[in-house]
């Protein structure tokens, strides 16, 4: 538990640094932002199959049910979680104008339902650095601590962008330069607390593991597919966006099979 919090503490650091670029930057170009976006996506998918759901499969093989079972209801469930929270929680994705707000209609502004939305985008990440650090320390072959700490890595990687990502739109909604950093670093502060959450959850109740990890890879997909994609191809950069999934995965990926 103590690791998946240094860990998701990392993660939530990267986010915070990320924001700080509000304090160099006046705005980001519409490019680079989402070639960004799709960095992030591309990492989460990555994450979501060689850290989360493999790892749920192998440790599934020659139990009283088949192997699939544990890796696609847990899956599925992740995303009912994460579709749930969607639909109570107001928030607003970035590049959408405030009419297209989700959740439970609000009087709040268009800078606190950018905040929530991001903050709604990292409580799966931070559930699953804690998970796969909970299934180090409940020895499950198929998860090593090298592994869990790449993931964690990959995370924080793209936290960065994430970060940056916020902060300038806050900005632009005419923040000061320090409350934009502040409540863009205080997005991710969800993070540890999913962190610790899903380690306890595992360390607690190994049997639930593979429902947990792949419940883990459900809420990220969801939240890739869901808000990532069509973020980082609404600006009509689809090409810059694509290829920045295609190296966020390749990224990963290296990072996963390397040292995990």
């Amino acid at each position: 538990m103590l690791q998946a919090l240094i860990a998701t503490c990392f993660t939530w650091g990267l986010t915070a640094l990320g924001a700080a670029g509000v304090f160099i930057a006046k705005d980001i170009s519409k490019k680079i932002l989402d070639t960004m976006l799709g960095f992030a996506a591309g990492v989460m998918v990555a994450a979501s199959f060689w850290s989360l759901l493999a790892p749920a499969i192998e440790m599934s093989e020659g139990k009283d049910i088949p192997e699939w079972v544990p890796a696609a209801a847990g899956f599925l469930l992740g995303g009912i979680f994460l579709r749930g929270i969607d639909k109570i929680l107001p928030h607003l994705h970035l590049g959408f104008p405030k009419e297209e707000a989700e959740g439970i209609k609000t009087s709040w502004q268009r800078s606190t339902l950018l905040i929530l939305a991001i903050t709604l985008h990292n409580i799966p990440e931070g559930l699953a650095v804690g998970v796969a650090f909970g299934a180090v320390a409940a020895g499950v072959p198929s998860v090593t601590l090298a592994g869990a700490i790449a993931l964690a890595i990959g995370i924080g990687i793209q936290n960065f962008p994430e970060g940056l990502a916020v902060s300038l739109p806050l900005r632009r909604e005419g923040m000061s330069r320090l409350k934009s950093f502040w409540y863009g670093q205080l997005s991710a502060i969800v993070e540890p607390i999913a962190g610790v959450i899903g380690a306890a959850a595992v360390i607690l109740a190994q049997p639930i593991l593979p429902y947990a990890l792949s419940f883990a890879a459900g809420a990220m997909i969801f939240v890739v597919i869901e808000e990532l994609v069509p973020e980082s191809q609404r600006g009509g950069n689809t090409d810059l966006a694509t290829t920045g999934a295609m190296i966020g995965f390749a990224v990963m990926m290296v990072l996963d099979v390397a040292f995990g």
